[in-house]
């Protein structure tokens, strides 16, 4: 397949991604930092024949990706952390309904209006489900410019498969830094059945999606085929990057802009003859728990690095068990921890776990 290189914003990626992949359907309201989402579709989804409406509010927005998803067509929103919460109800909604769509939260701090500033508190929002109900979002976290764009295609791909909402769970960082990325060139999507969309009744019986189910057992049933297909993902699509984790003593888990400037971490503490290595989720759900444990159990410590206040390490802690002692280094409310930060931790670890020298 043929490439082309451009400079371009991880949020001008995340648009890129999602019309290679498709989509011709956008539906959002403005909110910083993802402005640029909508400004890059309004612009370039027109000449292809595509829709771009800015809504009147965020719940329009998800509502309207509703009824475009309903009638099979690859549809999209994104906003930022408040937006993100008011478009729960609808979200749960699709989940209910089993409609595909994507949607992209370039998250800010919070709680509340917050600010601008990236982090990674909307974790138990984008992972555990966020509005009412049993169900789940497929969560991609990308942590370059180029998985971006990659990873806003997968998810058009796997929310079709799985008749389910994917979101791609970004920050304010990511999003508007720019990086050289790699584009396809005379991209074909991947086709999928959709004789459930409901294109019109002629020549057909009438199709009926809800997610309303007076009866109980109804609804019961429903819930339950739903999560048929959670085990399913969770089974064959977990995805996560092993960074130099051979031989590692010390394990830094974190996803996102955590987890890139981990890789730094874990470079110069192999330079300083710490063994450290990282684990960086690329699928929140489902999580890559087994993974973890794993590299846990041949680890002696595993050290969780997050925007948030341990939204993120509850995950991980699930996970790892007893398998390893859990360390824990946060930075909240907009602000990011440097490299020398972590650094200095895992220096702390090593000491602890050597008795004071650094284990070589």
């Amino acid at each position: 397949m043929k490439e082309t290189v451009k400079l371009i914003t991880g949020n001008e990626a995340i648009g890129t991604g999602a019309i290679i992949a498709g989509c011709r359907y956008y539906f959002g309201y403005p909110i910083t930092p993802q402005n640029e989402i909508p400004e890059f579709m309004s612009r370039e989804l027109p000449p292809r024949g595509g829709v771009f409406i800015q809504s009147e509010s965020e719940l329009a927005a998800i509502n309207m990706v509703m009824g475009a998803a309903a009638a099979g067509g690859r549809a999209m929103t994104s906003s930022s952390s408040p937006g993100i919460s008011l478009m729960q109800e609808g979200i749960s909604y699709m989940a209910g309904m089993e409609l595909p769509c994507v949607i992209v939260n370039v998250v800010r701090g919070g709680p509340g209006l917050g600010g601008i500033g990236p982090a990674q508190s909307d974790y138990f929002q984008s992972v555990k489900g966020g509005g009412h109900g049993d169900y789940h979002t497929i969560t991609l976290a990308p942590h370059t410019g180029q998985e971006m764009l990659e990873l806003t295609m997968l998810a058009f791909e796997l929310a079709d498969q799985y008749r389910n909402p994917a979101l791609i769970l970004t920050d304010g960082l990511l999003g508007q830094m720019s990086e050289a990325v790699e584009i396809p060139v005379n991209y074909k999507p991947r086709a999928f059945k959709k004789d459930w969309a409901m294109t019109g009744c002629k020549g057909r019986p009438p199709l009926i999606i809800k997610s309303l189910f007076l009866k109980e057992s109804d609804l019961e049933e429903n819930n339950l085929r739903i999560y048929k297909k959670y085990a399913e993902l969770k089974k064959k699509e977990t995805r996560s990057e092993a960074f130099q984790t051979r031989g590692a003593d010390i394990l830094l888990v974190a996803y996102g802009t955590s987890g890139r400037i981990c890789k730094a971490v874990v470079e110069a503490a192999r330079a300083e003859g710490i063994k450290a290595g990282l684990l960086r989720p690329i699928t929140l759900f489902p999580f890559p728990e087994t993974t973890l444990r794993k590299m846990a159990e041949r680890s002696k410590a595993v050290l969780v690095a997050e925007l948030s206040m341990g939204q993120f390490k509850e995950d991980v802690q699930r996970a790892v068990g007893d398998a390893a002692p859990v360390y824990f280094k946060n930075r909240v409310g907009g602000m990011v921890f440097s490299m020398e930060e972590i650094l200095e931790e895992v220096r702390k670890i090593a000491r602890r776990k050597t008795g004071g020298r650094k284990r070589v």
